[in-house]
């Protein structure tokens, strides 16, 4: 969960934590998604958490907003295309406007924000994981 608030004990007395767009730090491991065409990372928080809010990144976050990559990536690719990624896994998605939204060029670099974890001293890498099927879908809303 990335969005979440949370109670925290200290000094003898409740504090609220929002997250918005991040991870908790003390939950144990914690992957970091990239989007569907880059490695997602599994990390290990390190040290106090102090520095950190006790959260981690949730992932790279977008580069464009979700018109912008439409607009975009329409010029330059196919539906058909944003089906397969780099690492040729499949992607199903039967919005044709949320392939374009959610494309791996429409987000940011994955491996800079890990790396700057890593120098931050925040986490340890443990492992990285290659996509293998994506399924997308939009948030259907109760009428």
């Amino acid at each position: 969960c990335h969005n979440s608030v949370t109670a925290r004990h200290a000094e003898g007395r409740v504090a609220w934590l929002h997250r918005k767009g991040a991870a908790p730090w003390d939950e144990g491991p914690v992957v970091i998604p990239g989007s569907r065409g880059a490695l997602s990372y599994l990390v290990l928080p390190v040290g106090s958490g102090e520095h950190s809010a006790h959260s981690l990144a949730h992932g790279a976050g977008r580069k464009w907003t979700r018109t912008a990559a439409r607009e975009r990536l329409k010029e330059r690719f196919t539906a058909e295309s944003l089906t397969r990624t780099v690492f040729k896994s499949h992607v199903i998605c039967e919005d044709r406007d949320l392939l374009f939204e959610e494309a791996p060029p429409a987000y940011k670099a994955i491996d800079r924000v890990v790396t700057d974890l890593v120098e931050a001293g925040l986490v340890r890498v443990v492992a990285t994981l290659a996509p293998v099927l994506t399924y997308k879908t939009r948030g259907r809303t109760a009428e």
